[in-house]
Order: C-alpha cells, then sequence, then structure tokens
C-alpha cells in the first residue's frame, strides 16, 4: 500500500515542526517522520534570537516560548579567586520597529515541546520511531520507503525536506555533497546537570582553568548545562563520576559538586555547508544543510528560519505558482549560512584564544539585519527608502483609511501577502491570483502614519509587498500598480477561472 501527501518531512527538531507548523497552517497536506522514539531530551541550542520570536509569533508559540525562557544572565568569569561580572549582550529595549529584542534563553527540549504543542493545535502530529530508508525522485514526485512501528510503508509525496541533521538520510539519498571538515582532536562535553554550589544568578565561565574552558549555564528550571572543553589528549567520558570530577577540577571549588546528569553529548567542532539545498524535489533545512559550532546560538534559530522561508513557497507551487519560486530557497538561505558559518565558528575559536572575546556579542547574532536584497523575487523601484526590498519588513504603528489603528505585525502575522499602500497610490486588488495565499490591503494616508513614513523612510505614494515570511518583496513609490502585478507573476499561481 502507498500513502500519499504533498510533502513528507523527515526530521521532527525545530527545523521539522516549523516547516510543519507553517503547512498546517496553510492547509498543505504533509507527513512528519523522526528516527527517534521521542522529542530529544537536551537542551543543546538554547538561544532563540530576535528574529526566531518574531517567526514564532507569526506561528502562534511566542507565548508558550516567552513562558518556558528566561532572559540571559549576566557572566560570572572566574579568574582565581576573583570572579568578573561580564555582560555577554547589550541590552536592547522594546521599540516599535523591534518588539521582540532580546534573545531569550530557552533549553531546546522545551524549544521543541512548544513547537509540538502548536503544531497539535493545527492538527498535525510526529509520527516517531519512523525511519527514511531510501528515496527516489519521479520527476513528478518523490516515493520514498519509511519503516516504522506498523512495518515497512511506502510513501509518495510532491517534496521531500529532509531536516534530519548531521547525519541526515535525505542528504545521502539525494546524493548532495556536504563539505567541510570536523576536527576530531578538539572535544567538548555538553551535559545537562543539577549543580549544588553555584548561583543561579550568572552564566559561570572558567576560562582556562586546567587548561580546560568551561561554563555552567543556569536554565530556566533547576537544570544548568554544562560546557566543558577537554584537553587535546583527553579521552572523553561521560559517566556520571568522570563528569563531576572534571568540573571540580576545572572550576577548583571545594564546595562544588555534580549531584545528577540529566543528558550528555560529545561535541566536535564540525564545520560543513552543502553544495545546493535541492536536488530535484528533494530540499535540505537546517543541520541537514549546514553545521558549525555552538558559539553564537546560531544554528537551531538558522534552520528555523530555513523552514520559514521554504514552507509558504512549497504552499504557492502545490497551488500551481512557477517552480522559479523553489530555486530562490537556496539563493536566499545558502549565503545566510555561508555566513553564520564564519560567524560561529570566530566565536568558538576566540574561546581558546581570546575568552573574553567570545564571552562578547554584537548585533549581528540577532539575525534582524539578514536581508534577501540579492534575491531573484526581490524588486526595489524606489529612490529613498530606509529600507530596501529583500529587507526584513520592521514593525510600525499606523491608521488605516477607515480610520482603523494598529501595528503592522499584526498586519503581517498569517499564512498571507499583505500589501501596503501608503499615500495616494492606485491598487487594484483584483490582479492578484485567487489561488494559493491571499494577498490582504492596508490602505493608509500619508499623514496617518508618521511613525511608519519615518521607520521605512516614505516620502510620497508608496506600495510595498511583504511576503509571507515577513520579509519585502517589492517596493514601488509611483502611483501605478507596478508591486502588485510584478511580483504576483514570480510569488503567486495564476488566478483559476
Amino acid at each position: 500500500m502507498t500513502d500519499t501527501t504533498d510533502v513528507l518531512i523527515v526530521g521532527a527538531g525545530p527545523t521539522g515542526l516549523t516547516l510543519a507548523c507553517d503547512l498546517a497552517r496553510r492547509g498543505v497536506p504533509f507527513r512528519l517522520v523522526d528516527a527517534a522514539d521521542g522529542g530529544f531530551p537536551g537542551s543543546r541550542a538554547k538561544g532563540i534570537q530576535p528574529r526566531t520570536l518574531e517567526v514564532f509569533d507569526d506561528l502562534g508559540l511566542l507565548d508558550d516560548i516567552v513562558d518556558h525562557s528566561r532572559s540571559y544572565p549576566l557572566l560570572g568569569i572566574h579568574l582565581g579567586p576573583v570572579t568578573l561580572p561580564w555582560r555577554m549582550m547589550g541590552r536592547h529595549k522594546v521599540t516599535e520597529d523591534v518588539p521582540h529584542p532580546e534573545t531569550r534563553l530557552i533549553p531546546q527540549y522545551d524549544t521543541d515541546a512548544c513547537l509540538r504543542r502548536r503544531l497539535e493545535e493545527l492538527g498535525g502530529r510526529v509520527e516517531y520511531g519512523t525511519r527514511l530508508t531510501s528515496l527516489i525522485d519521479k520527476g513528478d514526485a518523490v516515493v520514498a520507503t519509511v519503516t516504522g512501528p506498523d512495518g515497512e510503508r511506502t510513501v509518495r509525496a510532491r517534496f521531500v525536506v529532509g531536516a534530519d541533521g548531521g547525519a541526515s538520510a535525505v542528504r545521502v539519498q539525494a546524493d548532495i555533497p556536504f563539505v567541510g571538515q570536523t576536527d576530531e582532536s578538539d572535544k567538548m562535553i555538553v551535559a545537562d546537570v543539577l549543580v549544588d554550589g553555584l548561583a543561579r544568578n550568572r552564566w559561570h565561565i572558567w576560562p582556562r582553568n586546567g587548561g580546560r574552558f568551561m561554563g555552567l549555564c543556569p536554565l530556566p528550571g533547576e537544570k544548568f548545562q554544562l560546557m566543558l572543553r577537554l584537553k587535546p589528549d583527553e579521552t572523553p567520558d561521560r559517566d556520571p563520576a568522570a563528569i563531576s570530577r572534571l568540573v571540580h577540577e576545572a572550576s577548583g571549588r571545594a564546595g562544588l559538586r555534580i549531584r545528577e546528569v540529566f543528558w550528555s553529548s560529545i561535541f566536535r567542532p564540525n564545520v560543513r555547508l552543502v553544495e545546493r539545498y535541492r536536488a530535484g524535489n528533494a530540499f535540505l533545512a537546517g543541520d541537514a544543510a549546514h553545521v558549525h559550532t555552538p558559539a553564537g546560538a546560531q544554528g537551531l534559530n538558522t534552520g528555523v528560519q530555513d523552514a520559514y522561508n521554504l514552507g509558504w513557497k512549497l504552499a504557492q507551487v502545490l497551488a500551481g505558482a512557477p517552480q522559479a519560486l523553489l530555486d530562490s530557497y537556496e539563493a536566499e538561505r545558502r549565503p545566510v549560512a555561508a555566513r553564520v558559518l564564519g560567524l560561529s565558528s570566530d566565536l568558538y575559536q576566540k574561546l581558546g584564544d581570546r575568552p573574553l572575546a567570545a564571552a562578547t556579542r554584537g548585533d549581528e547574532e540577532r539575525q534582524l539585519k539578514l536581508n534577501y536584497r540579492d534575491s531573484p523575487l526581490t524588486h526595489h523601484d524606489a529612490t529613498d527608502t530606509t529600507v530596501h526590498a529583500g529587507d526584513r519588513a520592521p514593525n510600525a504603528r499606523y491608521r488605516d483609511t477607515n480610520g482603523h489603528t494598529g501595528a503592522l505585525f499584526d498586519r503581517f502575522r498569517g499564512p498571507h501577502f499583505t500589501l501596503l499602500a501608503i499615500g495616494d497610490t492606485a491598487i487594484d486588488a483584483s490582479r492578484w491570483p485567487t489561488t494559493g495565499a491571499e494577498l490582504h490591503v492596508v490602505k493608509i494616508p500619508a499623514d496617518a502614519a508618521p511613525s511608519l513614513t519615518k521607520i521605512y523612510g516614505v516620502t510620497g505614494p508608496t506600495q510595498i509587498l511583504v511576503r509571507p515570511d515577513g520579509y519585502i518583496a517589492h517596493i514601488a513609490t509611483d502611483n501605478r500598480a507596478t508591486a502588485l502585478t510584478r511580483s504576483a507573476q514570480t510569488l503567486a499561481p495564476p488566478s483559476i477561472g
């Protein structure tokens, strides 16, 4: 028997779960399978950046994320008998254009749980204990063999997305090279532990004690995440007694004791990037496409935004949009991953060379300034605007022609496109196709949105077309429906009827 669906997602970590949530809210049939017996048990990727918080806001799980997270504490850098307080990240206030300015600290097992709860609310589920064993691309579809609790089954899908991590079965089956290297001489123990004798108001760092770098970060709840870099000649030992001994040696504190180890793993710097994000009807996202060091809290966030970029494009093409729309996925996301690999590798290297420099985070890690200005989907027909086509569309307050006041993020939220028509500009919404995602038009008088015009830099009649993932597709500063008609040709399927 062959099961059929539109999209087969392999891997139910943050990337796969994000894609499943996005497809579910769009009404796209999918299957989400994962080889593990249940959710990932460790804290591993623990930082949710501001741009990802905006993604989770759009998907409807931000409140759950906030409830299970905390703000990052100050560092406590232990230098012999002295503990130096250190602010790793600059404090950012809530502003009109950036309503979620701070990185949130949340263990990965809670992020996954929040995504699973949202997926269940949307009517989806994860098929655990189900492994992809073969994949054949038939041109008009993929035929996958999966083995699960009920034995072997065949799944025919229009597309398959590999979100199944660094050892991706989809990537192997699609024969996509994973270029890079793994440094087997550099090892770090990462573990979730209970600690006695250590205050929870600091992320404790021992930069070089005993020749090792060690950090103990207080997670929401009672646990700490341990990161302990081993000496080059040390053999990794994850036995709880061995971990406790290493922590005691690295800290030099008699009163510090590891009471319990819940989860542990051995990390090796593995920096790799796929040669391409697509092979026929197979796509890669998250760690299946790019792996790098944990420094800077970039991996999970980049994977989530891969899925957020791909989801609406899959839905549009399934509704009849041009296939070329899917080629923009690699064009937009691969340069982002390449930059993230360089950024995280640089921060990780500083852990050994200049640990205080590694303990400082800049604005780039927040991912608010990532853009798709060079994308084939981007059209900029404006002159003096502050934002550019391809940029993240910032939030702003406005009043529309009906007297309604609100915030742009409230209008962007959902699986639709949004057209901001500012000032005296002609709109013909009938030109937008009726299939695929809807178009929501927001008409705003030029004198009714001073903050919007300031944030966006609009000086005259302007149309701004915002994609479902919150990035600007087109800016036109003339009186014609240029943005609407030109972008409909590449972003949306043709009208039916």
